[in-house]
């Protein structure tokens, strides 16, 4: 019985790293299409957020479940009530990546985002990608210093949005109000997206620690000014 509960705890981790690889995907794809103008693309981007809301809903259920017929504690509730929270954050990564998508699909034929400004709409597009990758791997592997990187990993997209806002306040945009609001949408999903893989790799701190970041980094620091 006990082996049985084990591995439905070790099925929602399964099913979290899943859910991560395929908003990622979503994400890379949804850049493409967004700098190409691939509207095809697109569709199947908008169309592919079912299957992560569907493994959200699915996770959902049986941690509930397991609350319901086990009743952890300790470490197992952690897991349980953390894994909630974190599929949370990856199901809005999907979304995020679906309205990266919606733009594409809204400015077709023409691509939203000015060819001036691809190189960092696409960087951010790739960074945005590799840190979701990686809290996957910090939730496969429960690797607390690797989820710790994440957030350092995070300034590189804040750079960039900042970046991407200084050419849109600048006295020479030329390319229009529709245009900068369309750039300003798709920089803030972008940013937003790297915020809840952040956000998922701090919850594997508490899951691993039962500390929250600043508690663990906090306590880190005063044990080695000892």
């Amino acid at each position: 019985m006990r082996d049985a509960y084990h591995e439905e705890l070790d099925s929602i981790g399964d099913s979290l790293v899943e859910m991560a690889r395929l908003v990622g995907s979503a994400m890379g794809r949804a850049t493409t299409a967004l700098l190409d103008a691939d509207l095809a693309l697109a569709e199947s981007v908008i169309a592919a957020d079912e299957k992560v809301n569907a493994l959200h809903h699915d996770l959902e259920n049986r941690a509930i479940d397991l609350l319901a017929r086990q009743q952890p504690v300790a470490t197992d509730l952690r897991i349980v009530v953390t894994s909630l929270r974190m599929s949370a954050d990856l199901e809005r990564c999907g979304d995020l990546a679906r309205h990266v998508a919606k733009v594409a699909r809204l400015r077709y034929p023409a691509s939203a985002v000015p060819n001036d400004l691809h190189p960092i709409v696409l960087e951010m597009g790739q960074l945005a990608q590799r840190l979701v990758a990686k809290a996957g791997l910090v939730i496969a592997t429960k690797d607390v210093d690797a989820a710790l990187e994440l957030e350092r990993d995070d300034d590189a997209i804040d750079a960039l949005h900042r970046e991407l806002f200084a050419h849109l306040i600048d006295d020479r945009w030329q390319h229009g109000i529709e245009t900068g609001v369309d750039v300003t949408l798709v920089g803030r999903y972008y940013e937003r997206f790297a915020d809840h893989a952040v956000s998922v790799a701090k919850r594997v701190v508490y899951l691993v620690t039962g500390e929250h970041v600043e508690e663990f980094v906090a306590s880190g620091e005063a044990a080695t000014s000892e």
